[in-house]
């Protein structure tokens, strides 16, 4: 992302699953939300960071990651994992992300959706259209969205510098041609990127 206008008003709202998936599938790596943060607001102001994150089954270790990402700055909002009849699990965050940008959009210039994600496509074109606001996105090329990143007003592919973005001893590049499905836990479902 390159320098924008520092008097610009920023808020930037992180589907952690969704990064979390990506990195794991595509790169066998952890996401750098800090880096993350600091990209997404490239010297703005930020008024506002939301993680929204799910809580599975691993207490000790989300909630230290939990933790960590409050320390780099996020708010940090949390749902329980859903399991159904079945034992099938399901966890997205996909209706309160929308809500949140369309509650925070009337005080910010910017809105930074960390997300590939392209259920969030009419989310993007209302934003722009009814309310006035630059998007911008942010997300791992290959597992993203390429309608999402056509439809943001600037797209930053993740891919093009995992030495930033990525926290691993060394990153095993995986052939992904699909978006990644997290919001089934295990994002074993995707769909082929459009």
């Amino acid at each position: 992302m390159r320098e924008q206008p520092k008097n610009q008003r920023v808020g930037v709202f992180v589907d952690v699953q969704n990064m979390y998936y990506s990195a794991r599938f595509a790169y066998n790596a952890k996401v750098n939300f800090k880096a993350i943060l600091q990209e997404a607001v490239g010297g703005r102001s930020l008024i506002r960071a939301i993680a929204y994150v799910i809580k599975a089954e691993e207490v000790e270790k989300e909630s230290v990651f939990f933790d960590a990402l409050g320390h780099i700055g996020f708010q940090v909002k949390s749902k329980d994992l859903q399991v159904f009849y079945g034992g099938a699990k399901k966890g997205d965050w996909d209706i309160g992300i929308a809500m949140d940008m369309i509650e925070l959009a009337p005080k910010l210039d910017t809105v930074v959706l960390v997300s590939g994600d392209g259920d969030f496509i009419p989310l993007v074109l209302h934003l722009q259209r009814a309310l006035g606001c630059r998007v911008e996105v942010m997300a791992f090329g290959k597992s993203a969205s390429s309608k999402l990143a056509e439809t943001a007003d600037s797209f930053t592919d993740m891919d093009k510098n995992l030495k930033k973005f990525l926290i691993a001893k060394r990153f095993e590049s995986k052939s992904v041609n699909r978006e990644v499905d997290t919001h089934t836990v295990g994002g074993s479902n995707a769909r082929r990127v459009e």
